[in-house]
């Protein structure tokens, strides 16, 4: 193993041991430019790693690191601060790289450098209705966001690549997004101090997200409570407006339609089904963190009493 890598690949995991020994897998099979290291962060998981990430050590230089659970953001800046490549790697444990995707990382970054390089992801369960409905609405925000490649928008954590320096300086993943939508208040955030963002579709990773209803139901809620928490955030520092992503869901309707009629009519009709489950079950996960907010907002501004009536201050934080 060198002492100086010249990609970090920082992947945090939590109870998925098969998934992440398939992701080490395909990275410990990809093309490599130069040195590279894996850096694996688990977010207080329970599962043995050990043997997993132990015998790849000497061939990637994979070591496992250990933190309580705080969320995937929190994850990769333990991931990051420990890292030591010129590049950092961002994927996630359900995902496998393309035996070029690294390659074809180092060569845009080095053609842009200090731009956030973000690459295309492949849904790899296309038997799985869920994964592909959610994969199509991926493709969607891809298409809306990214449509100047060499001026984008939004990379998912997944699948983008960064300046080491880079990302450090602006300070990494907002730890305060615990859930969901930590990608996009970095990718705003970047672009508002300047930064550039760059799709490199060459860049290929494949993600088997084995969703089903239930767990569906959960990602796309708790993409609706990170939603609300993004547009206050970028609101707080004038980086943007809610209604610009207005634009996106009235144009929805066409892309989707796009998508369906390249697929079998019983596919198209069953992902209409989930499209509409989607867009049910964030406004659920916005409507929840917005009451959840305003409940907040106003226990600290009413003053507590005690059983006489007198006041005894707001609420301790």
């Amino acid at each position: 193993m060198s002492d100086s890598p010249l990609v970090s690949v920082v992947i945090p995991t939590h109870n998925r041991p098969s998934q992440l020994a398939r992701c080490l897998a395909s990275i410990a099979a990809a093309q490599v430019p130069g040195p590279i290291e894996v850096v694996v962060v688990d977010d207080g998981g329970s599962a043995q790693l050990e043997p997993i990430v132990e015998p790849l050590r000497d061939s990637v230089g994979a070591i496992l690191v250990r933190k309580s659970q705080g969320g995937p953001g929190a994850a990769r800046n333990l991931g990051l601060a420990r890292a030591r490549g010129k590049y950092i790697l961002f994927t996630d444990d359900d995902c496998t790289l393309d035996e070029a995707a690294i390659v074809a990382f180092v060569d845009a970054l080095a053609a842009a450098p200090g731009a956030i390089v973000g690459g295309r992801t492949i849904n790899a369960l296309p038997g799985n209705p869920y994964a592909s409905a959610s994969q199509a609405i991926v493709d969607a925000v891809y298409a809306y966001n990214n449509a100047d490649p060499a001026d984008a928008r939004f990379f998912a954590s997944n699948n983008m690549a960064v300046e080491r320096s880079a990302i450090r300086a602006c300070g990494g993943f907002d730890e305060e997004f615990t859930g969901a939508a930590e990608d996009r208040e970095l990718c705003d955030r970047w672009r508002h101090r300047g930064g550039r963002l760059v799709y490199r579709p060459e860049a290929v990773i494949y993600h088997s997200h084995d969703l089903r209803l239930r767990s569906f139901v959960r990602q796309h809620r708790a993409y609706g409570r990170g939603a609300y928490a993004y547009h206050r955030v970028r609101a707080a520092r004038g980086s943007g407006r809610m209604r610009d992503d207005f634009r996106f869901h009235a144009a929805l309707p066409v892309r989707l339609l796009s998508s369906a009629r390249q697929v079998p009519a019983g596919i198209a009709a069953r992902g209409a089904g989930l499209a509409i489950v989607w867009q049910a079950v964030n406004a659920a996960g916005w409507a929840e963190a917005a009451a959840t907010d305003a409940t907040q907002r106003l226990s600290q501004r009413l003053p507590r009493r005690g059983a006489g009536g007198s006041p005894l201050g707001p609420p301790s934080a």
